[in-house]
């Protein structure tokens, strides 16, 4: 009797420590699990954070760097990004931040000429209220995202890297530095020109260095040289050497081929300018190359802004063309997380890849002629989706569907102080038709349709003309 006891004792105790180990074996692998995963939070990362998050999306956004980026590279925010910015309540920051950009000045031995500004200084009009290059340094830019990020409740993680993760198809299960596994139902990677996730697809950024000779960038502070223009000296041995002051900063963005620059960074600009150099904020080397992907999602994974498409710096258009895909890309997600298709997710792909091949060929043409021909070339005012799958209708005058939703001036007030948030609008116009603008402001359909709802969500009605539209 007593050694049966015994026995059942013993049972008991060890199936008691087999649930204690597997308790204490679980509760350090946890898995978290959120909606959507962003790698990378440099600006493309930050917008489409700031998306989901007012869309009430839950997501984690992790960034590799141990702090926010410091430089000024992306320095140019065009006038279509800048709408965008102001849907997502920072344009008055950003607008605060920076500035026209200078007309440039080119020395020539001890002669210099006054020339043209790669931006313009047209005033606002009804249908375009930021009709010009505007210069914010990208540290500046990503710091103002961050702010409005915290005040949606979210945060960047950093110093946390993504080490791995692998699809099915319930979710994408990632493991980060640290050892934390996380399941989303899907992972988005903005994580830059050396992107990990891209990497981890097997998704190669085909294409061509448009120059042999490695270039750099950066910013310095140069005692006593006028900061009224953007200074280029073309015939610098070893190659152009240009510095453009950063608004609202002490600091000039210095751009020149490495070997223009030599050994050191201070005696060449005192060779150059004739002015000494103080201090260096920030600094790199890049290959200029116009490069992009075949894809944009695979599965459940999505790349989105340098992960994607890499371009020089010529045009201004690498950051904004990042920033546009977060925000074609946010809304689609959050219906999708919702219940939506998942076939609404192929049209990210469908609608952004042609977008980098145009806008990279635009760079490269750029860069290769030397042009400072910016303004309606540049400006991605005239960027539409007339091809794809979600616009229909027929044209309205200048209007396709597909187009970008001009600004108008209505009974009630600027269409896009109306349009701001998260929901799509109805314009029932003067003129008949009614049109049905997406929640990233391009054109639906055009047409005697009524759409109460559109992804998910009631429509905004409103009403007004589109007789008189000058749309850039």
């Amino acid at each position: 009797m007593a050694s049966a006891a015994a026995a059942i004792f013993s049972r008991v105790s060890c199936d008691f420590l087999v649930d204690i180990r597997t308790l204490y074996y679980y509760s350090y692998r946890t898995v978290y699990e959120t909606s959507v995963l962003i790698v990378g939070a440099g600006p493309t990362g930050l917008a489409l954070a700031i998306d989901l998050a007012r869309r009430r999306i839950s997501f984690r956004l992790i960034e590799a760097a141990d702090k926010p980026f410091e430089g000024s590279r992306g320095k140019g925010i065009q006038p279509r990004t800048l709408e965008i910015f102001e849907d997502l309540g920072i344009i008055d920051p950003i607008l605060a931040a920076g500035g026209l950009y200078p007309r440039l000045r080119t020395h020539l031995g001890p002669f210099s000429l006054r020339l043209g500004s790669l931006g313009s200084a047209h005033e606002p009009s009804e249908n375009v209220p930021y009709p010009n290059l505007w210069m914010v340094p990208q540290s500046r830019t990503e710091a103002i995202l961050r702010k409005r990020l915290r005040a949606l409740g979210g945060e960047v993680e950093f110093g946390t890297a993504l080490a791995k993760f692998e699809q099915d198809g319930a979710g994408v299960y990632a493991t980060v530095s640290g050892g934390e596994t996380l399941r989303a139902a899907y992972l988005v990677g903005c994580d830059g020109g050396h992107s990990t996730v891209r990497k981890a697809l097997g998704l190669k950024l085909e294409g061509e260095a448009i120059d042999e000779k490695p270039a750099l960038v950066a910013d310095v502070e140069i005692d006593g040289l006028d900061r009224r223009d953007w200074h280029l000296w073309p015939f610098a041995k070893g190659g152009a050497i240009g510095v453009c002051p950063l608004p609202h900063t002490s600091l000039f963005q210095l751009i020149a081929k490495a070997e223009a620059i030599g050994g050191s960074l201070e005696d060449a600009i005192h060779r150059v300018t004739g002015y000494r150099m103080g201090r260096i904020a920030w600094e790199s080397i890049y290959q200029p190359s116009v490069r992009m992907v075949g894809r944009y999602r695979v599965g459940r994974v999505f790349l989105a802004g340098d992960a994607a498409h890499v371009h020089p710096p010529t045009g201004g258009q690498g950051l904004n063309t990042g920033v546009q895909d977060a925000y074609n890309l946010g809304w689609k997600l959050a219906h999708v997380v919702h219940g939506g298709p998942d076939s609404l997710l192929d049209t990210y792909e469908s609608e952004r890849l042609p977008i980098a091949a145009a806008v990279l060929g635009l760079s490269k043409r750029l860069l290769q002629t030397r042009s400072i021909k910016r303004g309606d070339a540049t400006n991605q005012l005239a960027l539409h989706y007339r091809t794809s799958s979600l616009s229909s209708g027929d044209p309205l005058g200048s209007l396709h569907p597909g187009d970008r939703m001009p600004d108008l001036r209505l009974a009630e007030g600027r269409l896009f102080e109306l349009m701001r948030g998260t929901r799509a609008t109805e314009l029932l116009t003067a003129e008949g038709p009614r049109i049905l603008i997406r929640p990233d402001g391009y054109i639906a359909h055009i047409g005697p349709k009524h759409f109460s709802e559109y992804v998910g969500e009631p429509t905004r009605q409103l009403q007004g003309t589109v007789s008189k539209l000058n749309r850039r």
